[in-house]
């Protein structure tokens, strides 16, 4: 006998109805929703694993996008006549979801989650990347798995002066802002966005309207699984502890964190101390440590580690390499350092650097973005490559990962906002190679593509920067650190990584990133 489907319907904004429905497809999911606006309908579908992993020491979550052509009665352009690995669209709306939904977890929670939203049927005006993120949400609110509180995400675009939830395709090309933003019932979770050049009031106006409609959304959320009935979530197995060995890692290494945390060295130097610091307590550990007993000392000397370096980055107002809160590691520019590109730059800030090209093309070089709904040609293209020897690292190359993609994107809309209108004859193509990382190395990419485009020629209007600003909070006594400019580890450590780009004259892009329970609008 098949089970009763459940729905709920509200409405955002002037947008049209929306109506989400559990019961009816994808019922083997622990938890699996559809969304509905006018045509476009989303399949949202979450599973976990009862146990986790043999040795799983940190959270496996995977989350896709993907955009069916059948969805637009299309398709595909392909050899084999069906879809392949995610474009770089789905990658980008699969970040947007994963991002929002990652700090909704326990900390403590270790089962693989995996999280598919699927495009099955389109609609040419209604953008369903913000929809993607509600359904999300919404089947892990009607699942069993556990989360601490659900979010929703809307995009809210400025168009002749008044602030719009959700616009359309046609709303949006006459906007002067786009931002997507996720949040709970109470804190922002996740922004990311461009504008023309937009005030501070402005963004903040954008993210008030935009999470007076996500507690729209989350109510409706909250209905949905009361008539469900889903009234407890799953117990699940927690990781091992051991007091004993705890007080015994902190005695050890307390006094010496805290010492190498303020020596102001490089990033190398400060890793490798932090390395050997933690040898020698494995070391002290003595030949009667068993696996498990080693693994927990690593896990207590890595939270010790955290605790220490945030206590003094708070209380003290000195960081890891020595810099006040507002201060920003030494600037190094250099134009034209290659003779036979069109433009190129060099910029290094601190122990970041990136080297960028700029190529101009015919009609002919421009790229074409194809999606299940849409396919158009791009003038501007940006490429942002992270080799490994950037970190000192040895990887695999096998092509760009979803934060090349996701950087780069940040970049292009940061730029794209100063680049000349469509009577400009060429196709522009920037290339930023990272040759050095230690933070904001996407931050680096705006400004050595700013260079570079008007070392190639190209009438840019004006310059455009970009810093990485972090904050650390802590909820005991309510203190915090906001930093400019952060280091990798300052990126690892802190609650917050929030990117900013603009001229001298307003925003051109940003993206916001928060890694605990979310940032309060009163913040």
């Amino acid at each position: 006998m098949l089970s009763q489907p459940f729905s709920v319907s509200f409405t955002t904004g002037e947008g049209l109805p929306i109506t989400i429905e559990t019961g009816k497809l994808a019922r083997q999911a622990d938890g699996a929703v559809t969304l509905r606006q006018g045509n476009c309908i989303i399949l949202a579908t979450v599973v976990a694993n009862k146990e986790p992993r043999e040795g799983q020491d940190f959270f496996p979550l995977s989350v896709d996008y993907q955009e069916k052509f059948a969805s637009a009665g299309r398709i595909p352009g392909s050899f084999f006549k069906r879809e392949a690995r995610l474009n770089d669209y789905e990658i980008l709306t699969s970040r947007l979801i994963d991002r929002a939904l990652r700090p909704l977890f326990p900390e403590d929670y270790l089962c693989d989650v995996q999280v598919l939203v699927t495009l099955i049927s389109s609609d040419s005006e209604i953008m369903p990347d913000a929809l993607a993120g509600l359904a999300a949400s919404a089947a892990l609110a009607v699942s069993d798995i556990p989360i601490k509180e659900v979010i929703s995400e809307v995009r809210v675009a400025k168009v002749d002066g008044k602030f719009i939830v959700n616009p359309t395709r046609t709303q949006l090309e006459a906007s002067s802002l786009e931002f997507l933003i996720a949040a709970t019932e109470k804190n922002l979770m996740m922004v990311e966005g461009e504008a023309n050049e937009c005030s501070e009031d402005d963004l903040v106006r954008a993210l008030e309207v935009a999470h007076d409609s996500i507690g729209v959304q989350i109510r409706a959320q909250h209905e949905l699984r009361n008539k469900v009935g889903i009234k407890e979530k799953r117990d699940y197995k927690k990781p091992e502890t051991n007091e004993e060995l705890h007080e015994k890692v902190k005695a050890f290494t307390q006094d010496k964190i805290y010492q190498i945390a303020k020596a102001g060295s490089s990033k190398h130097e400060r890793s490798e101390a932090f390395d050997q610091l933690k040898k020698e307590l494995i070391e002290s550990l003595g030949a009667e440590a068993t696996d498990t007993d080693k693994k927990l000392a690593k896990k207590y000397y890595a939270d010790l580690q955290w605790e220490i370096v945030r206590n003094m980055i708070v209380d003290e107002r000195i960081r890891l390499d020595g810099r006040k809160l507002d201060q920003v590691r030494p600037l190094a520019m250099e134009t034209d350092p290659l003779p036979t590109p069109h433009g190129s730059a060099l910029f290094t800030r601190g122990e970041t650097q990136s080297l960028t090209t700029v190529t101009l093309g015919t009609p002919l070089d421009e790229l074409l973005v194809e999606s299940a709904a849409k396919s158009d040609y791009s003038k501007f293209i940006l490429h942002y490559n992270f080799p490994p020897f950037s970190t000192g690292e040895v990887k695999m190359m096998r092509g760009p990962a979803r934060r090349e993609v996701g950087h780069g994107n940040l970049a292009m809309r940061s730029l794209k906002k100063m680049m000349p209108g469509k009577d400009y004859p060429y196709t522009v193509r920037v290339v930023s190679d990272v040759l050095e990382s230690n933070g904001s190395s996407s931050m680096a990419t705006v400004c050595a593509g700013s260079l570079a485009l008007m070392d190639a020629g190209v009438p840019f209007n004006k310059h455009v920067g970009g810093v990485a600003m972090g904050l650390i909070s802590r909820t005991t006594d309510h203190k915090y650190a906001v930093l400019t400019d952060i280091l990798g580890d300052e990126d690892h450590l802190g609650d917050m990584d929030f990117k900013v780009t603009g001229t001298r004259d307003g925003i051109c892009g940003v993206q916001m990133d928060i890694k605990v329970d979310g940032l309060s609008m009163d913040t």
